[in-house]
């Protein structure tokens, strides 16, 4: 039998970080904070939700690691949006890590990222 997810807990495709222009913008006047492995940029965007990209940095490992962090990513975003401010476009931008990546790892970063800039409920 198949679960379907409320629409809280999807992540559309409304909420995705989409153009290179938003990309730039976030990267040029956005506000950042960081932590070790990880780096927040965040924004207003007045709309009524958030939205979100992940990009990684040039010699993030091989394809199959890239995407692991971006999976990773996606889905930590999903389960904690509700407990987001909302009317903000951000990016989470993840190193490679120096020794195994874990899900937890990445979520305890983004955790951090959102309380140091405010982003939390």
């Amino acid at each position: 039998m198949k679960t379907v997810l409320s629409e809280s807990r999807r992540f559309t495709f409304d909420e995705r970080i989409k153009r290179a222009s938003e990309f730039k913008n976030l990267f040029k006047n956005g506000k950042r904070v960081s932590v070790v492995g990880a780096k927040l940029f965040y924004l207003p965007n007045n709309l009524k939700f958030n939205r979100i990209g992940f990009p990684l940095p040039r010699g993030f490992g091989n394809a199959v690691e890239r995407n692991r962090a971006k999976r990773f990513s996606r889905e930590i975003f999903r389960n904690l949006k509700s407990y987001l401010n909302t009317g903000y476009d951000m990016l989470f931008l993840v190193y490679p890590p120096a020794e195994k990546d874990s899900f937890h790892s990445r979520c305890d970063q983004f955790q951090t990222l959102c309380k140091k800039a405010g982003l939390l409920k």
